[in-house]
């Protein structure tokens, strides 16, 4: 760690004791602008927010998770890029409750993320506010950044992992029951798919995008961006075992439940009419890939269940 030197003050404070925290994978703070360690290739950036009553609820993370689940929901962008972190900022706005112990757990939180993704904590802002708000802003690098825009007609629609067990976190809070251990796991500590980005980008995908809108709306994005239509068939899509025991209480099929849901940090992405990387990007990256649709000259949103046409709308972000 290469800190400049600080004054006295109660916030100077709080960012010494953040980095005394988070020393291994803190960069130069204290200056009002950091260096970045770039690669060869194109500069990736993305800013993401993360707001209390919109995106968590209080009684139901950590401080720590709170900066875990703020951090790794921007460093996914990165992922749907194909891309490498570099580093992130982190600007918290802190309610009038909030400690100085809650402060450092958070970015503890955020550390982790970084541990795991690769990069470092370049530094960011501490205020005071109504509630507690992160906003956090990547920085990564690659070599050709994957966009949304590059699926073409008969192209496969592929997604990584698991789809629906934040959801079925958020909706066994809403009904009063605690959720499972996993759908708890997958809603705080959500992984941001780096290494499955980077190795499709470089395996032939032609679009790529993050799960944080819902199949629903990320699609919707994908297609509007690539100006083509998605077919997607709701009864492939690979629903986490959370779902099933909490999309009764919807009455809604586990496959459909599972495709409202957001904040999922999967990746869908396209790729060429027969690619048949399937065994090697699971051996390589570890994270399952599965084929649920594809990609139409018709325009617009197609999704099936079991053969009929269902309407699949975009996850709204607030709890």
């Amino acid at each position: 760690m290469i800190t400049t030197s600080m004054g006295p003050g109660y916030e100077f404070d709080r960012i010494r004791a953040i980095a005394a925290a988070i020393h291994d994978v803190i960069g130069p703070i204290g200056d009002d602008a950091a260096p970045v360690p770039m690669g060869d290739g194109q500069l990736v950036v993305s800013t993401d927010a993360s707001v209390e009553g919109v995106h968590f609820r209080r009684p139901w993370l950590t401080a720590e998770e709170i900066g875990w689940r703020a951090t790794a929901s921007a460093v996914s962008d990165l992922a749907a890029a194909g891309a490498m972190p570099a580093g992130v900022t982190v600007a918290m706005v802190v309610p009038p409750e909030g400690t100085e112990h809650q402060i450092v757990d958070v970015m503890r939180g955020a550390g982790a993320v970084m541990r795991i993704a690769g990069g470092i904590i370049l530094g960011g802002d501490l205020s005071s506010g109504p509630c507690w708000m992160l906003t956090v802003t990547v920085i990564g690098h690659a070599r050709h950044a994957m966009t949304r825009g590059g699926a073409k007609s008969g192209d496969g629609i592929w997604v990584t992992g698991l789809l629906g067990a934040s959801r079925a976190a958020v909706e066994s809070w809403r009904h009063g029951i605690e959720p499972a251990a996993a759908a708890r796991l997958a809603f705080a500590r959500p992984q941001p798919r780096i290494a499955a980005g980077r190795w499709l980008a470089a395996h032939g995908a032609t679009a790529m995008i993050d799960i944080s809108d819902g199949i629903g709306g990320d699609a919707g994005h994908l297609a509007a961006a690539s100006s083509v239509g998605v077919a997607i068939a709701l009864d492939a899509l690979p629903v986490h075992p959370a779902v099933l025991a909490v999309a009764p209480l919807l009455n809604q099929p586990p496959s459909v439940f599972a495709g409202l849901g957001g904040e999922d940090y999967e990746l869908l992405v396209t790729l060429p009419r027969g690619w048949s990387g399937v065994a090697d990007c699971e051996a390589e990256t570890g994270t399952r890939i599965t084929l649920i649709g594809e990609i139409v000259e018709s325009p617009g949103l197609h999704f099936s269940l079991l053969g009929k046409d269902v309407t699949l709308p975009g996850y709204t972000h607030r709890i």
